[in-house]
């Protein structure tokens, strides 16, 4: 009897949570009805009278499903994550508050114009409406459990600021090399300048394509008159998109620490971060009209990182001018990434180098700036901890930024043991000042911006040259965008805030002490690449080079390698050369599980016997094997069993100065690149007992069977790479609290899944660690221009935060498979879709 009470108040509990979605709803600070329509999978459809209800009404509908995800991110971004869970928190606390991300965004709100700034507190008092009628467990199951520890946490009102400080997390999550640098600079003591080198080799411009082999000349942003109301184009619009033609100015050849704790809770720069999209022109596809796909990759997350959400105004004008449809952020109004009734766009990391670490001399309260003595900015905080006794924090920054050693393990490893390097080369910093040497970070996003006004940009953007307008204000994070319109044009614009560098290039930490090396402003908007209706008639973003090296400005050294880039490019022109695209074309390249190492490998191993039968067995697996990671293949299984052993026994296994092995992008071409040179001493381990390049490949081939066998059985038939290489759904707040009932409330998977790291269909996974899916595609779409209702999306878990909740994770298995819903857009196709209608009235 008491255990059937106890899962009665436990369903109550968890229930008591879940939103009405039907029927009516009286709520004051309306001002007119509004319509919150919902599909199967819980997508709400939001039409409204007013710019003013629509963004209301959508911090209500995000507040009814994820807003104890939104209060949790909120809680992140201020550094305020021991006031949730206590003293466990506060270095992760320490580090967050260090970097100001809270005050940055409160400078961004008052930046910003009038217009957006009402956007933001519409949304704002939606979300507090809600919360008036809905406190405690009523808002979420999470706080019945965190009640259990932490009972006296009442929920704060949003803010507007609330709302913009999570873009700095996502900038955080996308924040380019900080890593390359890091890992350099701590190795530096250990390896030579060659070896570096060689770990970190130059983007393969002779084998991997570049975004923008050909920059396009168009009009300057703000120059091209807008689309008429009636949708057409002007006369002199349509010139000046003609005479856009493109210039030939750049060429290509074809064909454990407290950050790894930060980059849990908000995404990190590790295995797999990155993503796929590409723009087909309406001459090659069936439809006549183009084609646009996008896969952002992004840390595994439950609640995935993306809402599904349509914000329509009832009456389209300029008064209320929106019409849009795709995937934002619980937290934030708007839509990040989609369409609207007349154009689509989609992002992928632009990986240029937008941090940069700085050594600093420091004496007493001073630090060295240009041969005098400057007093340290300070400033000190309180960290107040659930439980606990509040704790003072003194934050130190210099010109270059906020001192970080210290804080984590690497920076003050960097600290104790200083490289400095320029255009590549490592060296001990020379001519410094007297002192003691501390780390400092530079980066784009811990200066005001303009993001947040331009989520409202894209949204509205009625042609390329809105969509560039937009494209300016996108300074951070800085991403690479994609375009395609009802007109039958496709186009790229490389956005962002990149800096132009002085005496070094950011790939090691640089003197701060020395002004020469300070950033000397931002490339101008006009001078990035740009791209617009290619002869080609594809645009192909995956996080690869986007241009080539005679580019006048430097952008970063540390690009993806370019292995899906190079296969969606080739997929592409297969198809093409077959005949028309359509979008299931799209969809069968996103789904694509190609190995480049994996094939690489098996081409090494064609001509190797170990001696040993069962491995001799393994290998004749990778000879009959079709290279494709798919989740059901036992060559796959041992495919990357076998390239993550051999990884180890080159680079770690009982060596003095193991490699970090990084990205496995860069790896597979250092491996690559050794596969063809027998006599490097890479492939001597003499601890291991093996002498050169077969000595390793027939160990490594031994190894790898040993090590799958041991966890697969020595069965070959029953091996597969999806169970290895399997995902677990990890609630990112209470799925990780150690305590095993609590964790089974919040937890799913895991799910067994194909694909792999620098792979199409990219589920990254660390080499040197596991094999357990880290990185997704977190969501995929497909947008059909002749035909918005023709189109598809999916994320990772389903529209609700609630655990149990039938829109929990009820599109993880479509995911699996990589298939799309369809994605109902026009009027009449969301009304046959929705299943649930929720009308918001004034009042309450």
């Amino acid at each position: 009897m008491l255990a059937l009470i106890a899962v009665g108040f436990v369903v109550y509990t968890v229930q008591r949570s879940f939103p009405q979605l039907s029927g009516e709803v009286a709520v004051a600070g309306l001002d007119d009805q509004v319509t919150v329509q919902r599909d199967g999978l819980g997508i709400p459809t939001i039409t409204a009278d007013s710019k003013h209800d629509l963004f209301f009404s959508q911090g209500y509908v995000h507040a009814q499903d994820r807003f104890w995800e939104m209060d949790f991110r909120r809680h992140v971004t201020s550094g305020r994550l021991s006031e949730l869970f206590g003293e466990s928190q506060l270095e992760t606390d320490r580090f967050l508050r260090t970097l100001g991300w809270r005050e940055i965004a409160e400078q961004e709100v008052d930046a910003l114009g009038d217009t957006e700034r009402a956007y933001y507190e519409a949304y704002a008092d939606g979300v507090n409406a809600y919360l008036a009628e809905h406190d405690g467990p009523d808002a979420s199951f999470e706080y019945a459990v965190l009640g259990l520890q932490n009972s006296g946490y009442e929920i704060e009102p949003w803010t507007p600021a609330d709302s913009v400080a999570w873009l700095k997390a996502m900038a955080w999550d996308l924040r380019s090399n900080i890593e390359d640098e890091t890992e350099r600079a701590v190795i530096a003591p250990d390896f030579t300048q060659a070896e570096i080198d060689e770990l970190y080799p130059a983007y393969p411009f002779d084998r991997n394509p570049v975004i923008v082999p050909e920059i396009s000349t168009v009009p300057a942003v703000g120059t091209v008159p807008d689309i008429a109301e009636d949708g057409e184009a002007t006369d002199a619009e349509t010139e000046a998109e003609t005479e856009s033609e493109p210039s030939a100015s750049v060429e290509w050849t074809e064909v454990s620490d407290v950050v790894a704790a930060v980059s849990t809770l908000v995404g990190g720069v590790g295995e797999g971060i990155g993503s796929n999209s590409w723009v087909v022109s309406g001459d090659l596809t069936e439809s006549g009209m183009p084609l646009l796909a996008n896969d952002p990759h992004l840390g595994a997350s439950l609640p995935s990182v993306w809402h599904q959400i349509q914000l329509k105004c009832g009456d389209v004008s300029e008064e209320c001018p929106f019409d849009v449809a795709g995937f934002g952020f619980a937290g934030v109004p708007g839509v990040i990434i989609g369409h609207n009734d007349r154009v689509a766009w989609g992002f992928t990391n632009l990986t240029t180098d937008v941090t940069d670490l700085y050594l600093e001399k420091i004496e007493g309260d001073s630090y060295w700036y240009d041969g005098a003595l400057v007093p340290l900015e300070e400033r000190t905080e309180t960290l107040k901890v659930a439980g606990g006794e509040d704790v003072e924090l003194s934050i130190r920054s210099t010109v270059n930024g906020p001192i970080v050693s210290g804080l984590t393990d690497d920076f003050t490893a960097i600290a104790d043991e200083p490289f400095t390097g320029t255009d590549g080369t490592v060296t001990a910093p020379t001519a410094a000042p007297d002192g003691e040497y501390a780390v400092s970070l530079k980066w784009t996003a811990l200066e005001p911006g303009t993001t947040a006004t331009a989520i409202f940009a894209l949204n509205t953007a009625r042609d390329f040259d809105d969509f560039r307008g937009a494209a300016a204000q996108f300074d951070v994070p800085a991403q690479n965008l994609v375009y395609a319109d009802v007109e039958g044009n496709i186009g790229y614009q490389t956005p962002g805030k990149l800096p132009i560098r002085g005496a070094g290039d950011g790939s090691m930490p640089q003197p701060g002490w020395d002004s020469t090396y300070a950033w000397q402003g931002f490339i101008p908007f006009e001078e990035l690449p740009v791209v617009y209706n290619p002869e080609d008639g594809y645009i192909v973003t995956a996080n690869n080079a986007i241009v080539g090296d005679d580019y006048p400005h430097f952008l970063t050294r540390d690009w993806d390698y370019g292995w899906r880039a190079a296969r969606i490019t080739e997929m592409l022109q297969r198809r093409i050369a077959n005949g028309p695209l359509t979008a299931e074309d799209l969809l069968a390249v996103q789904a694509d599980n190609h190995s480049f190492i994996g094939v690489r490998l098996t081409a090494a191993y064609l001509d190797v016997t170990t001696g040993d039968d069962e491995t001799d067995a393994a290998l004749d697996l990778l000879r009959e094997w079709d290279g494709q990671n798919a989740a059901d293949s036992p060559a796959a299984a041992y495919a990357n069993v076998l390239w993550d052993t051999l990884a180890r026994n080159v680079f770690v296994e009982e060596r003095e100065n193991p490699v970090p092995l990084g990205d496995q992008g860069r790896m597979f071409l250092v491996v690559d690149t050794l596969l063809d040179d027998p006599e490097s001493p890479w492939w001597t381990n003499q601890a291991l007992g093996v002498a050169g390049m077969t000595d390793m490949l027939k160990r490594s081939a031994i190894d790898a069977r040993e090590r799958l066998t041991a966890i697969q059985g020595d069965n070959p038939s029953r091996w597969n790479w999806g169970s290895l290489h399997a995902l677990p759904l990890v609630n990112d707040t209470f799925g990780t609290s150690g305590i095993a009932p609590i964790e089974w409330l919040f937890n799913r998977g895991p799910f067994a899944v194909g694909g792999g790291s620098s792979v199409v269909n990219a589920t990254g996974w660390s080499l040197g660690s596991d094999f357990a899916t880290v990185t997704v595609p977190s969501m995929r779409m497909v947008v059909d221009l002749a035909d918005f209702d023709a189109s598809g999306w999916n994320h990772l878990t389903g529209a609700s935060g609630h655990t149990f909740h039938p829109n929990y994770i009820d599109q993880t298995e479509a995911w699996q498979r990589a298939e799309l819903a369809p994605w109902a857009f026009t009027p009449d196709a969301v009304d046959a879709a929705t299943v649930d209608t929720l009308v918001l009235t004034p009042g309450g």
